[in-house]
């Protein structure tokens, strides 16, 4: 990953005046607003927000050499956009919904009209958003809270799989490799006559016997 701040200026710097200065302010509250946890860089060619490796090694569940996107800003050809994934993911979709209505209530109990895709924003400009209800809604994700309902939203044939435990030593066998101690080896026949020199007690008398084949 490209040097995090640096990466951001760079996409800032190519862009027009208006929407330079447009993508700074919502950049400002979001930076204002957000849990320090996560990460800000560059992911998926936008001005990224999202769940390093060292906090989830695993990754992004639809590409694991990706962290977890959590929110983006970007200049797309005719207009801006937020991209809240971290919004709609829940594990119960009924949850999720009820999230998103109340989202989208209190962005329009602010006057704003509200453009929204699945997890898009689009605006044009700055009036266009209800930047209170935005920052609102990133305070109430902290990665804990947010990596909590990603874990559980992951479609099962997607889970990752669990670590292995390590031998206990360079060549250990594991429990499931461990093979159960040999049995011991029968005794072979004699053959020919042998005199076993064997006694044999029953009840007072004690007689010598010989065996023979």
């Amino acid at each position: 990953m490209p040097d995090a701040r640096a990466s951001v200026e760079s996409y800032l710097a190519e862009l027009p005046e208006d929407r330079r200065s447009a993508l700074r302010t919502v950049l400002g509250v979001v930076r204002a607003s957000i849990d320090p946890g996560y990460r800000e860089g560059i992911q998926y060619n936008m001005i990224g927000f999202f769940v390093p490796h060292e906090v989830y090694p695993p990754g992004y569940h639809c590409d694991p050499k990706q962290p977890v996107p959590f929110l983006a800003l970007a200049s797309q050809k005719s207009h801006m956009v937020v991209y809240f994934f971290g919004l709609y993911v829940a594990p119960d979709p009924r949850q999720g919904a009820a999230r998103m209505r109340a989202f989208q209530d209190a962005w329009r109990a602010a006057g704003k009209r509200l453009d929204m895709g699945k997890s898009c924003i689009r605006f044009r400009s700055v009036d266009d958003l209800a930047l209170d209800v935005l920052a609102e809604a990133v305070r109430a994700l902290p990665v804990r809270t947010f990596l909590e309902r990603y874990t559980a939203s992951i479609p099962a044939g997607r889970k990752p799989a669990r670590a292995r435990t390590r031998p206990a030593g360079r060549g250990a066998p594991t429990p499931s490799t461990a093979k159960s101690p040999a049995k011991p080896a029968a005794r072979p026949r004699a053959r020919g006559k042998v005199s076993t020199g064997a006694t044999r007690t029953t009840g007072t008398k004690v007689r010598r016997r010989t065996s023979a084949l």
